[in-house]
């Protein structure tokens, strides 16, 4: 029951026929990215890539570049975890319906990892540059793995049930890397690696680290599930792939003479393995990467993997996805993460309806939420109370604490669908009250590829939480009577409520200082006021034309502390709120890291590609 390996799923795939190959030549750097990104935006096929220049091993993309798609790959276990789901929120379940949920404990108990002493992994031995060195942007720094399956213990509690697999770029060419021996390990805020990695520095102990590429699509999913603590990967992989995992252990650590010194363990039916230690002396700049958020991370300094062997099984497939502005096929895995634990937040978070991080807004930068105020029914004011513990309740969750922008509305029985986000707007925007609604943090932490602020891992929050009646309606067009300050032009609607205007270039005039005279320009009675939330952009045509476009550009071009001004602002004990509209300035800065741009030629190349009538030409 399931896939215990890649070659067995893209059989299955082809057989099914989800699953296309491409047998002509296709270039790693750019070409293979290019043709991936098309193929997901017109919802096509898995692409296995037959022969890749300057190298022998196959590649395969877009397994997962439908939500159909991801869930056939797991299908025969899918029901089994939202009934384990289904307990988690309410044990009492098990007494209610004892025979639907009698094989759970089975399912927890039975699909723990299961250590082995071979595997074909091992069969065979190869270097770093003899992999498929996939570039996905002009501007990337070099060749990076995409979907790498990161194993790491903790140095004091080693073991399989301990252990941590997570997904974390790796970059294995370019930059100040010296070839085929070192490799950089870019892991962000919040993984528990960086709690292994931690430990092993204040011991002043060497950090290992097994990276494993393919093998069963259950440890994909796996290493990118937010999973409770004490709850393994691997067994989660177990219980999604149906098979127990099986890892090689008891082989001699090839970092150590003494051959009593036992390596990682190595995941038996991976297509690839590289095995290292982590440098705790030295760090090296890592990047830049197109990254999720539809910009270059640039260049920082991250960890340096030593490898020691690079292994792959006979008949090796590479995987690999290509990140960049949403939706990509990183977005199918959110909605399916979405899918399996949505359910289970209200449990999690006790008066929190939902929360829904908003994919093409990049995912971090905006939350959605729904709570309730159930503490306070006889308010007659309807304020705000309850949903402000909520909503920091929500922040110190895991990832979602890095959200930058948290809108929180109450449920009072008419709640919008979390998921239609601007009707989820249009509930908010006519109940907001920015006088009191607005609440900061800063001074704090954020995604660490959000460059919106100064400085990496460090910006501010912006919780937004609406409760009670409507105060207004909202506009659906522009008043007549509109003007506008002097540099301020082309105003557009974006949303009931919410007008775009496109300001001067913050290379002409500092941003924060046009911003303020924007709303200086303004008293509280004049027309704008009507639309409760005025953009500052580049170019308001763009931002008005596609909701995707409005929550691209305001939610990752803004640092709330910086970027959130008011018409009529003012400051009372510390607060502060406007009495106007407010403002939020989602110009491009000159700090700001440059958006993602394909390159030209490849563009051309690509095209020339599916002029051919080749067996892409439908998707391309």
């Amino acid at each position: 029951m399931g896939y215990r390996n890649l070659q067995r799923c893209l059989r299955d795939l082809e057989a099914s026929g989800q699953l296309v190959r491409i047998s002509e030549p296709v270039d790693p750097c750019l070409e293979a990215a290019e043709i991936q990104r098309r193929v997901y935006a017109n919802g096509g096929p898995a692409i296995q890539f037959d022969h890749v220049t300057g190298c022998h091993f196959p590649m395969v993309s877009n397994l997962y570049g439908t939500l159909e798609r991801a869930r056939y790959l797991v299908r025969d276990r899918l029901e089994a975890v939202r009934r384990m789901i289904e307990l988690k929120i309410d044990p009492a379940e098990l007494l209610r319906r004892p025979f639907r949920y009698a094989r759970v404990p089975w399912y927890a108990c039975g699909m723990m990892p299961r250590r082995c002493r071979r595997g074909p992994i091992l069969a065979h031995q190869t270097t770093i540059e003899q992999l498929p060195q996939l570039k996905s942007w002009p501007d990337d720094g070099g060749a990076f793995i995409t979907l790498p399956l990161v194993y790491s213990e903790d140095v004091n509690s080693p073991g399989l049930l301990k252990s941590n697999l997570g997904m974390y770029r790796i970059q294995i060419s370019g930059g100040r890397y010296e070839p085929n021996r070192e490799i950089g390990l870019h892991y962000q805020l919040h993984r528990n690696i960086g709690v292994h990695h931690a430990e092993a520095l204040r011991q002043g102990r060497p950090f290992r680290v097994n990276i494993f590429v393919g093998g069963a699509p259950a440890m994909t999913l796996a290493a990118i599930m937010p999973l409770p603590e004490g709850l393994s990967e691997l067994t989660f992989a177990g219980i999604l792939g149906g098979h127990r995992i099986p890892m090689i252990v008891g082989q001699p650590s090839p970092a150590s003479p003494d051959s009593s010194v036992e390596a990682l363990p190595i995941y038996a039916q991976a297509d690839f393995c590289i095995t290292g230690t982590v440098d705790n002396h030295r760090q090296l700049p890592e990047g830049p990467f197109g990254d999720h958020l539809g910009y270059y991370s640039l260049a920082h300094d991250f960890p340096v993997l030593q490898v020691e062997r690079v292994y792959h099984r006979p008949g090796a497939i590479w995987p690999f996805t290509v990140v960049g502005r949403p939706p990509q096929e990183d977005t199918v895995f959110g909605a399916l993460i979405h899918e399996l634990t949505g359910p289970i937040i209200p449990s999690v978070l006790p008066g929190v309806r939902a929360v829904h991080a908003v994919d093409p807004a990049g995912v971090h930068p905006l939350l959605l939420a729904i709570g309730t105020e159930r503490y306070t029914p006889y308010n007659p004011l309807r304020r705000p109370q309850e949903l402000l513990t909520q909503a920091h309740a929500i922040l110190g969750q895991g990832q979602l604490s890095l959200a930058k922008y948290l809108l929180i509305v109450a449920d009072e029985g008419q709640a919008p669908d979390i998921h239609d986000i601007a009707g989820f707007f249009n509930y908010l925007l006519r109940r907001v009250d920015w006088r009191r609604d607005l609440h900061f943090q800063t001074q704090t932490t954020c995604d660490t590829l959000d460059y919106s602020s100064h400085g990496l891992n460090r910006g501010s929050k912006l919780v937004i939480a609406a409760a009670g009646p409507p105060l207004r309606e909202l506009p659906g067009e522009l008043p007549g009577e509109l003007a506008l300050p002097p540099g301020f032009v082309e105003p557009r609607l974006c949303l009931p409520g919410v007008l775009a205007v496109k300001g001067p270039s913050c290379e002409q005039e500092a941003p924060a200082a046009s911003a303020h005279r924007f709303c200086e320009d303004y008293s509280t009675e004049q027309a704008i006021n009507r639309f409760p939330l005025v953009i500052l952009v580049d170019d308001s045509c763009f931002t008005a034309s596609k909701l995707h476009n409005f929550l691209w550009v305001v939610f990752t071009r803004s640092d709330p502390a910086a970027d959130v001004h008011g018409i009529g602002s003012f400051h009372q004990e510390k607060h502060w709120g406007c009495r106007g509209s407010l403002v939020i300035d989602a110009r491009s800065k000159p700090h700001h890291a440059p958006p993602l741009v394909e390159d030209p030629e490849i563009v051309r190349r690509v095209d020339a590609m599916a002029a051919r009538g080749g067996p892409l030409a439908r998707y391309l």
